[in-house]
C-alpha cells in the first residue's frame, strides 16, 4: 500500500443484502414468483461500499460514518473491521438496510428498513478530517456530510459523489460525479430535459458554475461518463457495453476516481479509469459478485481490466459455458472479429488468451509484433464479444488454459489436428477444442504483405 495514497471517505453506511435463487413458477394465491433455495449474501453499502472497495484496491482508508449499535450496525462493523477504520457518528434510529430478492440473477423486489441518520459530528471525526491528504464524499442524504459541512468548506474533497435527499457539495470541490438523472434534477430550473448528449453537456456546464466546482463528470452508464469544467466537454466512451446488474457502479466510479487524483493522476485521468474500473466492475456481475468481505485483497491490476480467472469462476459457480480463444491478434483484421463473434456464440463468456510481446517475437520473427501489447489488448477489449483478456509469455498458452480451465478452447479453420496440443489438455477436465470457419485469405501476415507491396 506504500505506492498509494491514503483515501478518507465521508459518507452514509449501509447494510446491503441479497437473497439470490430461483423462480420456476408463480405463486397459486397471486401472480408473483416464487424464490426458492435462496442464498444471503451481505455486503457494505453506500459510502461503505465505496470505502471497502477503495481498500480491496490496496488502500489505506478511513470511512468517517453514520453508525450505532443496533444489529445492522455491529454486522457492518464486522465486515469492515478487516479492511478499513471507521470513525463512528452518533446515530439516530437504526443504521439502513437493503435487501434485494434475485431470481436467476435479475432482482425481483427490494426491501429497505432502518431510517438512522448522522446526529452530529465529533471531534475525532473532525480532527481526522483536517488531516486528511485525500477526502471522498459518498453522500447518500442521511446526514453525515451535512454534519461535516463546516470543515468540508474549509478542505474541499476531491471528489462528492452527491444524492438528491443530500445537500450541494462544497464549493472548490475538485470533481462532483451526479449520474444522468441526477444531474438533470440537480441543474439550475430542473436542467435540460432529455437524455442526450447535449442535455448532459448542459447540465454540467450548469452545475459547474452554480456548485462553483472544478468540473463535474455526468456518468452515463453504459456510454461511458461526460467530464466538464464549463464548457467543452469531454466525452470518455466506455471500453465495452455490459448489461449486468450495475448496483454499486457508481460507488466504484467515485471510489476510483478519488484514488486516481489522490495518487496525482489529472481529472480526466481520473475519470477515464473510472468508466474503465466501473465497466469492468459492471461486467463482473457488481456489487452482488464482490468476494466475502473476509477473502483476501485482490490482486494488484489496471483498474479497467476484467480479471479472466474470476470471471471464469464466477461463469463457472452459475453453470454456464467458459470460452477460450487465443492468438497474437497483432493486426486485427475481419476474421479475427468473425472468429471471435463466433466464440462468444458458443457459451456464457469469452476469454481471449493473448501472446505477449515477447511470444509473437519467438513465434514470427523480428519486427513483430507490429502493435505492442497495450494496443492489441486496448483493440481487443473494445470488442463487444470480447469478456476478458489474459496474457502468456510462453509458446502455447496451455499453462494458462490449465489454470482457467475452459469448457471450450477455440482455433481458427486454418489449423490442422496436430497443430492443437491444447486439444489433449482440454480432455483432462472435461473441456473440447474446436476449431471455427475462418475467412479465407484474412491474416496478418497477408495485410503486412499487401501494405508492402503498395509502398514499393
Amino acid at each position: 500500500m506504500a505506492d498509494r495514497s491514503p483515501l478518507v471517505v465521508v459518507g452514509d453506511a449501509l447494510l446491503d443484502r441479497d437473497l439470490t435463487g430461483s423462480a420456476e413458477r408463480l405463486a397459486p394465491d397471486a401472480p408473483v414468483p416464487v424464490v426458492s433455495e435462496c442464498a444471503e449474501r451481505v455486503r457494505p453499502g453506500g459510502a461503505a461500499l465505496a470505502a471497502y472497495l477503495a481498500a480491496r484496491d490496496g488502500r489505506e482508508v478511513t470511512l468517517i460514518t453514520g453508525v450505532g449499535d443496533d444489529p445492522a450496525s455491529e454486522a457492518l462493523r464486522a465486515l469492515l473491521a478487516p479492511w478499513l477504520t471507521v470513525i463512528p457518528l452518533p446515530l439516530t434510529g437504526t443504521l439502513p438496510e437493503k435487501t434485494r430478492v434475485l431470481a436467476q440473477d435479475r432482482p425481483v423486489v427490494r426491501l429497505d428498513r432502518g431510517a438512522g441518520r448522522a446526529r452530529e459530528a465529533t471531534d475525532e471525526a473532525r480532527a481526522v478530517l483536517r488531516s486528511a491528504r485525500a477526502v471522498l464524499v459518498s453522500d447518500y442524504g442521511r446526514g453525515t456530510a451535512d454534519a461535516l459541512r463546516d470543515v468540508l468548506a474549509g478542505r474541499p474533497p476531491l471528489v462528492w459523489d452527491p444524492h438528491p435527499r443530500g445537500g450541494p457539495p462544497v464549493p472548490g470541490t475538485r470533481l462532483v460525479t451526479p449520474a444522468e438523472k441526477e444531474a438533470h434534477g440537480f441543474a439550475p430550473r430542473n436542467g435540460h430535459a432529455g437524455g442526450g448528449l447535449r442535455a448532459a453537456a448542459l447540465n454540467a456546464a450548469a452545475l459547474v458554475r452554480d456548485w462553483r466546482a472544478a468540473a463535474v463528470t455526468v456518468t452515463l452508464g453504459s456510454r461511458g461518463a461526460l467530464l466538464s469544467y464549463g464548457e467543452h466537454p469531454l466525452l470518455v466512451p466506455a471500453p465495452a457495453a455490459h448489461h449486468g446488474d450495475s448496483c454499486g457502479a457508481g460507488d466504484r466510479f467515485a471510489a476510483t476516481a478519488a484514488g486516481l487524483l489522490a495518487d496525482g493522476a489529472l481529472v480526466g485521468e481520473a475519470v477515464e479509469g473510472a468508466v474503465g474500473a466501473a465497466t469492468a466492475f459492471v461486467a463482473a456481475g457488481g456489487a452482488g459478485a464482490l468476494p466475502p468481505a473476509g477473502s483476501g485483497p485482490a490482486p494488484a491490476r489496471s483498474p479497467d481490466t476484467e480479471d479472466p480467472h474470476a470471471l471464469a469462476d464466477r461463469v463457472r459457480a452459475q453453470h454456464g459455458t467458459v470460452v477460450a480463444a487465443g492468438g497474437c491478434f497483432d493486426l486485427l483484421h475481419a476474421g479475427h472479429v468473425g472468429l471471435l463473434q463466433a466464440a462468444r456464440r458458443l457459451g456464457d463468456c469469452l476469454v481471449v488468451c493473448v501472446n505477449s510481446d515477447a511470444s509473437v517475437r519467438r513465434r514470427k520473427g523480428d519486427g513483430r509484433p507490429v502493435n505492442p501489447l497495450a494496443d492489441r489488448v486496448r483493440v481487443l477489449r473494445a470488442l463487444a464479444c470480447v469478456d476478458a483478456i489474459a496474457v502468456f509469455d510462453e509458446d502455447t498458452p496451455e499453462r494458462l488454459l490449465g489454470d482457467l480451465r475452459p469448457d471450450v478452447w477455440v482455433k481458427g479453420g486454418d489449423y490442422a489436428g496436430a497443430d492443437l496440443p491444447e486439444a489433449a489438455l482440454l480432455q483432462e477436465w472435461g473441456g473440447q477444442a474446436v476449431l471455427l470457419p475462418y475467412l479465407d485469405g484474412r491474416s496478418s501476415t497477408a495485410l503486412m504483405a499487401r501494405a508492402a507491396a503498395r509502398v514499393r
